[in-house]
């Protein structure tokens, strides 16, 4: 070979490697095993109703990279007024975050069923609040029945697990929520403080970040009322369509994988946490932070090993029920698969 020659071959060599390394470059890879199999990041959005910071476990995942680390590129989207189960029943989401009911009501005449794969919220995370200066004597249902009654309430989306909670609340006080108080019911769970600030409720149902955001306005006090006593309840899980379990259990163990990690790491690591819950609500306060934390390590909010229980089940769908809002029957196995999160506790 010529010298002329020996120089085009080492420049075509030159242009072949180089294109090699644009071409991934322009492409999302993973130097671990994908779930996909190829190399790739698999993308996956999940759904959320709002965002909050009891999601808190499924952002360490996200932010941490331990859904990356196991070949997926999870992206999360707000889908507000009762979206975030359509999102998925419309294949717009892989999978949402909500309650386990929210899932059974999207579930009647469907042939594709939404199933719960892994727990993450584990509490009914619903706190009552009144306007500073007023509360009930005590919590007595006596007290709580009188104070109650003839207040406008701010209680959040109708068919919404909080709004579901405030009338299962009313209801087992021996009050008709139709009739005895003012139900308010926006679509948008950020007016949570500002109705109450302005007058035009008594009474709002919330959690985190809302109950900090107004007592640092001076809007309420701590909550009156905690919903977490009812126990264990199915409140935010993840879950993804029937099919998305039968045609890709591999990208499904992957993500409970990682949420598992997740659940782990925030109960064991709280500065951690609280970096991850900062960088993902940068306007709250250090204390607003610091108290959104306190108050869920004192509730035990987050489900440790993210195992969904029967009773969690059972005390979530009793308040469906109990409400009228779902009619008919329903079984654990129908809307819970546990098979991934024993994998992943293995």
């Amino acid at each position: 070979m010529n010298q002329k020659m020996r120089k085009r071959s080492l420049l075509f060599a030159l242009l072949m490697v180089t294109g090699l390394l644009g071409a991934c470059g322009n492409e999302k890879s993973s130097s671990t095993a994908s779930a996909s199999g190829d190399g790739k990041l698999k993308k996956v959005v999940i759904a959320e109703p709002l965002h909050s910071t009891g999601y808190l476990p499924l952002y360490v995942a996200q932010r941490e990279g331990f859904f990356e680390k196991r070949g997926l590129d999870v992206e999360v989207i707000q889908a507000a007024g009762g979206a975030h189960v359509t999102a998925v029943v419309s294949g717009d989401a892989w999978g949402v975050i909500g309650g386990t009911e929210s899932n059974a009501l999207a579930n009647n005449n469907n042939s594709d069923p939404i199933i719960s794969v892994v727990n993450v919220v584990n509490r009914a995370n619903v706190y009552l609040m009144a306007k500073k200066g007023t509360s009930p004597a005590s919590n007595s249902p006596e007290d709580l029945k009188a104070f109650l009654q003839g207040k406008k309430i701010n209680a959040g989306r109708h068919g919404g697990t909080p709004n579901l909670l405030t009338r299962y609340l009313l209801i087992q006080l021996g009050l008709d929520p139709e009739k005895d108080v003012q139900l308010l019911e926006p679509a948008d769970g950020s007016t949570v403080v500002t109705m109450v600030q302005q007058g035009a409720a008594d009474i709002a149902n919330g959690a985190e970040p809302q109950i900090s955001d107004g007592i640092s306005k001076n809007v309420w006090e701590e909550p009156f009322y905690k919903f977490h006593d009812l126990g264990d309840f199915s409140y935010s899980v993840l879950s993804v369509k029937k099919s998305t379990i039968e045609k890709d259990p591999e990208a499904v163990q992957s993500f409970t994988d990682a949420i598992v990690e997740a659940l782990k790491v925030v109960q064991t690591d709280k500065e951690l946490a609280k970096k991850n819950l900062k960088a993902e609500f940068p306007t709250l306060s250090d204390d607003a932070i610091q108290a959104a934390l306190d108050r869920a390590y004192a509730d035990n909010l987050w489900s440790l090993d993210g195992m969904i229980s029967e009773e969690a089940l059972q005390h979530d769908m009793d308040v469906m029920i109990e409400t009228g809002i779902f009619k008919g029957n329903y079984t654990y196995e129908t809307l819970v698969d546990m098979q991934f999160v024993n994998n992943s506790n293995k």
